[in-house]
């Protein structure tokens, strides 16, 4: 691909220019769950320049092509590879961080919640996101992924129609997901912490954006690549 139109679909971009997602997540375009409408209308609904927009990603990448990237094309993995990584790199890491973000999480909202009201809300959303995460991989490791691993050695019609009734709900449960963490990088102003804030504020803060970047990635990788395989 050599330059980015109005045609293109925020998925097709992060599969080729992995990067753009550092663009999309700072101009509020999805590119996970409801990333597979092009730019064109993305920009006609949330008003946005395209021009500007096309310009800053094209050049971005021109600079990116420059530099020795390993690009992986996820469309040439076979989906029980892809399962494996899904779990081994984005599950490992939400299995680890979970609970002990959570605990800088209710720190900062017990310390400065008095004065920083918002952090009621972030201690609330961040608790649920927790919640349904941790049971969604449990859904996709003990459930789903299987299934997808069982048709790839014996396909059959009515395992694929299984399949495609599970992905539904896991979908849904994506985006469900996906609106939380809009809603927190919302309330915290793209996560950038008060000028006065102490040292566990700006590391909460600074983990939760890791984590936005990890989960967008994760959810990329099942929705638009993953589960089109099937």
């Amino acid at each position: 691909m050599s330059q980015f139109t109005t045609e293109h679909t925020p998925a097709e971009i992060v599969k080729v220019f992995p990067k753009a997602s550092d663009l999309f997540k700072e101009r509020r375009i999805d590119f996970c769950c409801g990333g597979d409408r092009p730019l064109g209308d993305v920009f006609k609904e949330g008003k946005i320049d395209e021009t500007v927009v096309l310009g800053e990603l094209n050049s971005a990448f021109d600079s990116w092509k420059q530099e020795d990237h390993e690009i992986v094309d996820w469309d040439a993995i076979p989906p029980t590879e892809l399962i494996d990584h899904v779990v081994h790199t984005h599950h490992a890491y939400l299995n680890e961080e979970l609970p002990a973000l959570g605990q800088f999480v209710t720190k900062i909202f017990r310390v400065h919640g008095a004065n920083h009201p918002h952090l009621k809300e972030l201690h609330r959303l961040y608790n649920d996101f927790k919640v349904d995460m941790e049971e969604h991989m449990i859904k996709e490791e003990g459930e789903v992924f299987p299934l997808i691993k069982e048709y790839e050695k014996n396909p059959s019609e009515k395992l694929l129609d299984h399949i495609h009734e599970a992905n539904g709900g896991l979908e849904d449960e994506h985006e469900a997901s996906g609106n939380i963490l809009k809603r927190m990088r919302e309330i915290t102003k793209g996560f950038e912490p008060p000028a006065d804030a102490c040292s566990s504020y700006r590391i909460t803060y600074a983990r939760l954006a890791e984590m936005e970047a990890d989960t967008f990635q994760h959810v990329h990788l099942e929705n638009n690549i993953l589960f089109k395989k099937l």
